[in-house]
């Protein structure tokens, strides 16, 4: 019930999300929103073919094999059997700040990525519970629903500068009809923190998610705790 409630809140709020930029839309360019969303359509689909390598390029990850770290490829190996996902390539940054995610568009383009500093600090109980929870993000596919919901905030919150900054939205629209001035100002205030705070309650949603899966993968909930 958990589970279902929770996919249930992220439906939900992506609705939010967009909604929003239709809105934003209106007041910016009434009457084409088309252009925005064949933008936002753009936008998502750069993140979702080329996210990975950005975010993996500037943490300066690098790949590792195997023979250089055999007991986390075989702890993301036996994780990822569990899971039931292909096994994803498995990246190494050099920092002593402990962290690790995962990235990639789908479940057969998976990266995992941890830090040394992870890896000193956390057992290998520890370890292995952080690694499901990271493979749990790539089995629920939320790197692409985190993805849509950034990109679609920046569009909404790009637009909501151009508003303040260019004053759009007190022009009319094909109708003839003139957007109220307090609209455009209202809307350049509000969206953007409206938007951010839709994309966190999604990253949130799918956290709980990633949690409950990742307890469910590891079958060790107290270790990812």
């Amino acid at each position: 019930m958990t589970r279902l409630n929770n996919q249930l809140k992220t439906i939900i709020l992506l609705g939010a999300l967009s909604a929003l930029l239709i809105a934003v839309g209106n007041v910016v360019a009434p009457g084409h929103l088309g252009v925005l969303a064949i933008l936002a359509l753009g936008m998502n689909l750069g993140a979702y073919f080329f996210s990975d390598r950005l975010v993996l390029r500037m943490h300066g990850a690098r790949e590792i094999d195997a023979a250089e770290e055999p007991k986390l490829h075989g702890m993301v190996r036996e994780l990822a059997v569990r899971a039931q996902i292909p096994m994803p390539r498995v990246f190494l940054i050099d920092d002593p700040q402990p962290n690790a995610f995962a990235t990639g568009r789908d479940p057969a383009h998976g990266v995992v990525a941890v830090t040394s500093g992870i890896l000193e600090i956390l057992s290998a109980r520890e370890l292995r519970g952080v690694l499901a929870h990271e493979l749990a993000h790539i089995r629920n596919r939320d790197i692409l629903i985190s993805t849509i919901a950034a990109c679609v905030t920046g569009v909404i919150t790009y637009a909501a500068h151009a508003i303040g900054f260019f004053g759009m939205g007190s022009h009319g629209n094909e109708d003839g009809e003139h957007a109220s001035p307090f609209t455009g100002i209202l809307m350049a205030l509000v969206a953007p923190l409206a938007a951010t705070i839709i994309q966190l309650g999604i990253s949130r949603s799918r956290e709980y998610l990633a949690d409950e899966a990742g307890a469910e993968i590891s079958g060790d909930p107290l270790a990812l705790a």
